[in-house]
């Protein structure tokens, strides 16, 4: 029984590996319609900023292929901010071991055409490790990950993938049985702050797995306090020792990257709650006014620090009655706020979310309706982005924008409630869960089932 509920496990992560690489594969050719040849003097493709909107093949990669020193092939945040915001010298706009990756990118490319190809190859591995992971933790679930469209469309858009794999990584090493709680959460610190180091976002779950560790991962256990301390540690540790010797080269340079985020605004290419519904109601123009910047300035740090607080205390409701604080259905609801209530939304911030769709039971009507929400506005704002820029008729994309944006924030809400409560997905790939420490805690979720464990 055993050996037949391996070869189904196997089979199914041989089938999600497959799938994701297909994807993969689709998600390069679709960012691939917009470079040359032919390429002007600095190597940019000539049809890039002619299509890239018109035929949605844009991504970040590409166009950063100039303005932050990528094609000079300068060593990543050396240089500065200008008074009005703009970026000089290597600096770029995300934490240090994106900018490392987008420098190692550039490596021996002299096109954006090249850097896009370089960067392919240096991101697809973690979304292939991401669905392996997801594939051993969920079964065919990890299919939601590795064959539907946001991974087509986002993979190569931005530098996500790293990221995300770190995030699911952490899951699974708080998943094994090899070591105590406390040991694991260190370890899954570690990840975390590794993954702060690369798009932030991570760091937000360090606190609910802090509360996880000090209340043992058990019901009605004695408090570990030094756990819950030395997870703490460890993530700050883990994130000060990587961005130090950024700070030390050229602190100028690694401080432009925070600065830079702390001045963006939530303007038209935001896709924001704010954009789209505090801009009209203060009578604000397409490019906004300075009292709408300000005020969601003010208001989007403190609704979100609001929503965080009471994610956490959702989840410390359900340790009080369940008896097991459910880090990671907290960390997924800390995350539905951040994407909602942040002043800046990118369309491939679905990425990030994707995983935790995966790991927990969300109801299969809600991630399908989603999905095709983020469709439609991922596809419809390069469109009226288009619209705007050749001065055409753009009504129709703008209105599939703010369709796509309260469709999507709708649920977004929803996401925020329903993470905190639900249970883990059971694995579905066989008739036992996958031999090995990975498997273990979905074993567990299976009978924690009835007491709600996340």
């Amino acid at each position: 029984m055993r050996a037949t509920g391996n070869i189904r496990a196997g089979a199914t992560t041989v089938a999600v590996l497959t799938a994701c690489l297909l994807t993969l594969a689709l998600g390069y050719l679709d960012k691939a319609r917009c470079i040359g040849p032919p390429f002007g003097a600095d190597g940019r493709s000539l049809i890039f900023d002619r299509i890239k909107d018109r035929d949605v093949c844009y991504s970040d990669i590409q166009l950063l292929w100039l303005g932050r020193g990528i094609d000079q092939h300068l060593f990543p945040y050396t240089g500065g901010i200008t008074s009005d915001g703009l970026l000089t010298g290597g600096t770029v706009e995300y934490p240090v071991l994106s900018g490392l990756l987008m420098w190692l990118g550039a490596t021996g490319a002299h096109t954006d055409a090249e850097f896009l190809q370089h960067s392919v190859l240096l991101l697809a591995p973690f979304g292939l490790a991401t669905a392996w992971m997801l594939s051993r933790l969920t079964g065919r679930a990890a299919l939601l990950w590795a064959a539907t469209p946001p991974l087509l469309l986002y993979a190569f858009h931005n530098w996500e993938l790293p990221v995300v794999a770190t995030t699911v990584a952490a899951v699974a090493v708080m998943a094994t049985n090899r070591w105590s709680v406390r040991t694991r959460g260190v370890l899954v610190a570690v990840l975390l702050g590794v993954g702060f180091c690369l798009k932030l976002y991570p760091g937000l779950f360090v606190l609910p797995l802090a509360l996880y560790v000090l209340t043992r991962g058990r019901p009605r256990h004695d408090l570990d306090v030094r756990g819950a301390v030395a997870v703490l540690g460890s993530a700050a540790a883990t994130v000060a020792a990587i961005n130090l010797p950024f700070a030390v080269h050229d602190y100028a340079g690694w401080r432009a990257s925070f600065t830079f985020q702390q001045l963006r605004e939530a303007d038209l290419t935001s896709n924001s709650i704010w954009y789209w519904g505090l801009r009209p109601l203060m009578g604000a123009g397409l490019r906004g006014s300075p009292s709408y910047h300000a005020l969601v300035g003010t208001l989007s740090p403190l609704l979100l620090a609001a929503a965080l607080a009471l994610a956490l205390w959702l989840g410390w409701r359900r340790y009080a009655r369940e008896g097991v604080y459910p880090w990671i259905g907290v960390s997924a609801s800390m995350l539905c706020a951040f994407v909602l209530l942040h002043k800046v939304h990118s369309p491939q911030y679905t990425l990030w979310l994707l995983p935790f769709l995966v790991l927990l039971r969300i109801p299969w009507s809600l991630v399908g309706t989603f999905l095709v929400a983020d469709a439609v506005l991922g596809i419809a704002v390069f469109r009226w982005f288009d619209a705007l820029a050749t001065d055409s008729d753009g009504a129709a994309a703008r209105f599939l924008v703010e369709l796509g944006v309260w469709s999507q924030a709708a649920l977004l809400a929803v996401f925020f409630v329903l993470f905190a409560r639900v249970p883990l997905r059971r694995y579905t790939g066989g008739a036992r869960a996958p031999a090995g420490p990975v498997g273990a805690v979905l074993e567990r979720s299976a009978v924690a089932t009835s007491t709600g464990s996340g």
